[in-house]
Parts: structure tokens; sequence; C-alpha cells
């Protein structure tokens, strides 16, 4: 991981999704950069959160491990106050957390549908709104969303996902106006293709080839690629700017994935 080039010292950051993949890494690149981190994860079995909250204070910094459940409010809620009571205010929140169910729209069980919209859309709103309410009382903050390239490109089999994913770009968009009078700022982050355990299904040599083909730098980045703070665009910070993101802009518009 690249030692970031600016500087979080003192904020507070919470990081959902936080036990592995980007999650793990943003979340690990606020600490080095000087912020105190709240991970947070549905999942807390194996050790993998508590891990990454003890890298974190690896770095010097303080950092609270929190089992949630994004798509209940009054899991949003008690693990916003958690982090309230810990380290007395909330700078940045990053929705990252993310469900994925491959299967076409037809065939999508409502179990299945409910579980992908509650967590990666209804899940960004929770936290938003309750994040973003102690930030409006602070008068400063910052939001950041995870969406995907699905929430401009429709692709097959993974209808639920990209929906949820559409709807975070406008979740961002209503929310950076409704708060930009109050000096919080909302972003919403399109990655690139990145190597990680929820990108697994597309690990066979061929989907990968055609991947990389549609990628300018012709290659996947990887979760721990945050140099200089890779995963946020100049809105965010003033010092930091994005490598990576969106790294399939140049695709052509009329093209669809199809794996």
């Amino acid at each position: 991981m690249s030692k970031p080039n600016f500087s979080l010292e003192g904020r507070v950051a919470i990081v959902t999704g936080a036990r592995r993949g980007m999650g793990k890494e943003i979340a690990l690149t606020f600490a080095e950069a000087g912020a105190n981190v709240a991970v947070c994860d549905v999942v807390v079995e194996g050790g993998e959160l508590e891990a990454v909250a003890k890298e974190i204070q690896g770095f010097g910094r303080h950092s609270l491990a929190a089992q949630v459940d994004i798509s209940r409010k009054a899991d949003v809620d008690n693990m916003v106050q958690k982090v309230v009571d810990e380290f007395g205010s909330i700078d940045i929140l990053v929705n990252n957390a993310a469900v994925i169910v491959l299967a076409s729209l037809i065939e999508h069980s409502e179990e299945d549908w409910d579980r992908v919209i509650d967590t990666d859309l209804k899940g960004y709103y929770l936290c938003s709104q309750a994040v973003g309410r102690r930030m409006v009382d602070q008068k400063k903050g910052n939001i950041i969303n995870i969406a995907g390239l699905c929430a401009m490109t429709a692709a097959q089999g993974r209808g639920s996902y990209c929906i949820a994913k559409a709807g975070v770009t406008m979740l961002s968009r209503v929310l950076a106006l409704e708060l930009a009078s109050y000096n919080i700022r909302v972003n919403a982050i399109v990655p690139g293709w990145t190597k990680t355990q929820f990108t697994e299904p597309w690990n066979d040599p061929e989907t990968v080839k055609q991947i990389e083909a549609e990628i300018p730098l012709g290659r996947w980045a990887m979760p721990g690629e945050t140099e200089a703070g890779g995963w946020f665009p100049p809105q965010f910070l003033p010092p930091v700017w994005a490598r990576l993101l969106s790294s399939q802009k140049e695709r052509k518009k009329e093209k669809e994935w199809t794996h």
C-alpha cells in the first residue's frame, strides 16, 4: 500500500464492508493518513474485521470494530451512536458494503431481490441519513458512496445489483444538493474492475481477457492500489487524485457487458 500524500490527522471515519477488499484498504489508507477509523461489517466470524481494527491501531490510531447489518435501521443507529460515544464526532462516511446475486431478473427470488436492494441501496440511505444528521449539527462532513460500473451500464445476470447501484448514484446527487448548505460533500465513486473476493465469479481467463480489453490501462486494479489516495476524487479532498477509478469510462457507450 502506497503512503497517502494527504492528511486526515484527527478526523474520524466510518467504513462499511471493511473486513476485506476495497473497504479494508480504504480504512487502512485513512488510518495511515491520520484518521481514527470505525470499521463495520455484517460478518465478524473468522476475526477478519477485528484484524483490520488491529492493523489500524498499528498506525497509532484508534479504531472500533462493529458488527452491523446496514439494512436494519436499529443496527445503523446503534453503530453511529457507538462511534460518537467513542470518538466524539464523525467526519467521513464511506458506504462500501455490498452483496450481489447472479441471476436474471425473471429468475430472481423475492428474497434475493430484497437482500440486494436492502443492502446495496437502502443500507447506503440509512447510513447516510444517520451520519448525515450528525454532520448537519457539525456543519461539516464528507459522505462517499461506492457505486459501480453497473450504475451506468446494464449487465446481464446482475440486474438487482445494477439497479441498486444506479440508485446509489441518484441518492448521492440528491444528498449532495440537500446537504451542500451545511458544508457536507457527497460523492459517488465508480471504481473500475478490481481484483477482490467480490469479483471472483469473473476470474476465468476468457472473461478476464474480455474485461481487460475494455480497460485503457489493460489490467485490473488491486485493492491496495491507493497511491495518492487513489480511491477518491478531487472533490473529496484537494490533494487527492483518482487513478484507476472508472477506468472503463472510454468504452463505447452503446456497448453492454454480456458476461
